[in-house]
């Protein structure tokens, strides 16, 4: 069964990389300019990754502290990106939808416990 072609995967090579390089810059100024929460989080991301580098003795302990920073906002913009979805599908109070934002906003908090355990580990040996 042959499957329709989206008429927006027509590029292939360096002007592929170019445009998914676009989409994704635009993705992230969305966020900053419309999700308090993803701000709050790059904010938060420019505090402590100089404090990671600094406490880190080696550059694993370093990574780890980073990574750990950068799950969040990546969770983040996963998060953001169902509920824009959900909003757009309705805005209607509705089982199915809380589910799907509830279960967003947990996969947000559990990159913050993820962060603290990390960053715990780290520099309490």
């Amino acid at each position: 069964m042959n499957e329709p072609i989206s008429p927006f995967k027509g590029r292939t090579g360096l002007a592929r990389v170019i445009n998914a390089a676009g989409y994704s810059w635009a993705g992230l100024a969305a966020a900053f300019r419309h999700e308090d929460a993803f701000r709050q989080e790059v904010f938060l991301l420019i505090a402590l990754v100089p404090l990671a580098v600094y406490l880190g003795d080696t550059g694993i302990e370093r990574a780890l502290m980073i990574a750990a920073l950068l799950l969040v906002l990546i969770v983040e913009l996963l998060n953001s990106a169902v509920e824009a979805a959900v909003d757009r599908v309705s805005l209607e109070l509705h089982p199915l939808i809380k589910r799907a934002k509830d279960m967003g906003s947990a996969a947000v908090m559990l990159s913050l416990v993820n962060v603290a355990m990390v960053w715990s580990l780290v520099l309490l040996g």
